[in-house]
């Protein structure tokens, strides 16, 4: 599999069928604590319902697409304007929300692409939305670059642009913060393992629980990322596909280290591999993450080790293009679970059998910073305010 989302399909099989609303006070149950699941629920609540948030293993648990340390945060999605829309958005909210949970989450570094072409249609496309909301990128030639960050190799490349909005977010700290805020404002979490029950009539009776529970809802938001197609296999088993996508951690010099910990976020736009990497946060290292699609990887059961080969692959790459890392060593790894929609884009729809079930999630590995503008989004289209994005709408069997 050698799908990318850095810039997602803009066209995609989408569904015709309108989106149902639900009352004000109605009782949601939505399955899942992470970045799609827990600011949906927070949303959702701050909308008038009634809110259960239930997930098997915790907000940011270690198995989850929406754990470890950091995610990126950018705007700059080609020519998808609605995409840079909702990270605009997005920011917002996050600036919004840390203030009110009295926890630093996002980093504005800014984001560096490098560009080894004149014309780079990822980032190109996105100049005009940049311009747009004022949020202007600063192009580097090949010298500017290498003058302000002088750890970087450029020779291969033509030139870069420099996003300052961007930058990094903490992952499972928010995920633990918004479920806190949850609670604060009047939501129930539980948190125990999900079964769903019989559909008849269009509509789920019930959700079982690990503890022996049975819970009963108006509707049931099930944004359990890696998990939707097991969950749901006759509908989203060829959907929803997980893969294994590994993260490295490199020690950096002493000599450089707080120069590393203030270098921006960056993405290696090479057609290829598409790394991408923190060079720093709370001192964990330099993190480095490969976008490309893993191998197929199970949430559950799979374990969390290095693949030698990509690992070896990604040595390769920050002995080239961050020369003084050359010799780093490895400090930390994690693999980051991604679920994957067929075309990168998310997925907001009704379940085909039941009008009481709805289906959110494909973040694709790029779903993470719009976390609480989807929530948002999410919350406006129960309560009829809004209607969902047609390209998060899939045409379900």
């Amino acid at each position: 599999m050698s799908l990318n989302t850095f810039a997602p399909s803009s066209s995609a099989k989408t569904s015709s069928t309108s989106f149902p609303t639900f009352s004000a006070g109605s009782k949601v149950i939505v399955i899942g604590a992470g970045a799609f699941g827990g600011w949906s629920a927070l949303y959702l609540l701050r909308q008038g319902y009634s809110v259960t948030l239930v997930d098997a293993w915790g907000p940011g648990n270690s198995r989850a697409s929406s754990g470890d340390e950091t995610r990126v945060i950018r705007s700059t999605y080609g020519a998808n304007e609605i995409y840079f829309d909702l990270n605009v958005r997005a920011l917002s909210l996050w600036k919004e929300n840390e203030k009110l949970f009295d926890k630093k989450l996002f980093y504005n570094t800014g984001v560096l692409w490098f560009c080894y072409e004149d014309t780079t249609p990822l980032v190109d496309d996105s100049i005009s939305f940049a311009k747009k909301h004022r949020m202007e990128y600063e192009l580097l030639s090949r010298a500017e670059l290498v003058k302000r960050f002088p750890f970087i190799y450029a020779d291969d490349l033509h030139h870069a642009y420099f996003d300052p909005h961007g930058g990094y977010l903490k992952a499972r700290e928010s995920c633990q913060a918004v479920k806190d805020q949850f609670i604060k404002e009047g939501g129930e979490y539980i948190h125990a393992q999900v079964v769903p029950g019989n559909i008849s009539n269009q509509q789920l009776d019930a959700i079982t629980l690990s503890n022996g529970a049975t819970l009963q809802a108006d509707v049931y938001l099930f944004a359990c990322g890696s998990w939707l197609g097991k969950i749901f296999p006759h509908v989203l088993g060829d959907v929803i596909t997980c893969t294994k996508q590994e993260v490295y951690y490199f020690g950096v010099p002493a000599q450089d280290a707080s120069h590393y910990e203030n270098f921006p976020v960056w993405v290696d736009v090479d057609g290829k591999d598409f790394y991408y990497g923190i060079a720093g946060n709370a001192h964990r290292g330099f993190k480095i993450g490969v976008d490309i699609r893993g191998a197929i990887f199970d949430p559950t059961t799979g374990e969390r080790s290095i693949t030698q080969e990509v690992l070896t692959k990604a040595r390769e790459f920050i002995a080239h293009r961050f020369p003084d890392l050359k010799d780093a060593p490895l400090i930390e790894s994690r693999v980051c679970p991604y679920e994957n929609s067929p075309d990168g884009n998310f997925i907001f729809e009704i379940h085909p059998q039941a009008a009481n079930i709805v289906l959110l999630g494909g973040g694709s590995g790029h779903g993470f910073k719009h976390g609480p503008a989807l929530g948002e989004l999410v919350a406006n289209s129960f309560a009829g305010k809004i209607t969902p994005p047609q390209i998060f709408r899939r045409k379900l069997k």
